[in-house]
């Protein structure tokens, strides 16, 4: 608008910048509003699966922590971890980062790469007794990492969209009770000005009419008062074929 609250000049030109403004911020709110719905639908299928993973999680976790039990009564009662340490030289489950694009708002997505090569070497782990007990419980601890890595993708998720939709929220509010209707107070302005300069030129105008009439209706009350005028004497011309009368000496 203007610095200093001050208003706008009250002309056409800048009645026209202003409607140019509200058809703009309301085309935005209308986009924004948009955003805002889709963002929500999808916040809350989010929500629906991350409650979902966070009991596959729970169960998974505690699933493996069972077998990891009994992988170690397999082993004779011996811990298996610094075993399993030693010989795992790289690791066989790494987590990459990629984007996904949900209504122009970038989501992180953790996407788990598995390379089983990798296990070659914890493979003859437990051959002399309980090798299936522990590859069992291998089985299940990645079972529990991926529902890990699918969990903290959809927390991270669904925190940018809670973030994104706070954000989206408040610009919808300041357009629609804010913005909007300020615009639309100064167009009200500008339109209640240019019809006062209107009223004001007709009656201006129509005093000048007034003034103008009552000047010549005196000037003609003055003429008639000064008696009748003399008539003009009416001249031959020259363009006349009349033929002009003798002359006699």
């Amino acid at each position: 608008m203007s610095s200093g609250g001050q208003k706008p000049a009250a002309n056409r030109m800048t009645l026209q910048t202003f409607k140019a403004r509200l058809g703009g911020a309301k085309k935005g709110h209308a986009l924004l509003k948009k955003k805002r719905d889709a963002l929500k639908t999808k916040f809350q299928a989010l929500l629906k699966d991350i409650v979902d993973t966070k009991l596959e999680v729970g169960n998974g976790l505690k699933d493996a922590s069972f077998s990891y039990a009994k992988a170690q009564w397999a082993n004779a009662g011996d811990d298996i971890t610094a075993t399993v340490l030693e010989r795992a030289k790289r690791p066989s489950v790494t987590c990459r980062l990629h984007a996904d694009n949900i209504a122009g708002v970038s989501i992180p997505i953790f996407k788990m790469i598995h390379d089983p090569t990798v296990d070659t070497s914890s493979q003859t782990l437990g051959v002399a007794h309980g090798g299936a007990v522990i590859g069992a419980c291998k089985d299940t601890y990645l079972k529990a990492v991926t529902n890990l890595i699918k969990l903290a993708s959809l927390q991270t998720a669904f925190q940018t969209l809670d973030e994104e939709i706070k954000m989206t929220s408040r610009r919808v509010n300041a357009l629609e009770y804010v913005l909007i209707p300020r615009i639309e107070e100064i167009m009200q302005y500008i339109t209640q000005e240019m019809d006062e300069q209107a009223r004001e030129e007709f009656f201006r105008v129509k005093k000048v009419v007034e003034k103008k009439k009552s000047k010549l209706e005196k000037e003609r009350l003055e003429m008639l008062a000064a008696g009748p005028v003399a008539e003009a004497i009416d001249a031959p011309s020259m363009l006349d074929n009349k033929k002009d009368a003798d002359l006699v000496f």
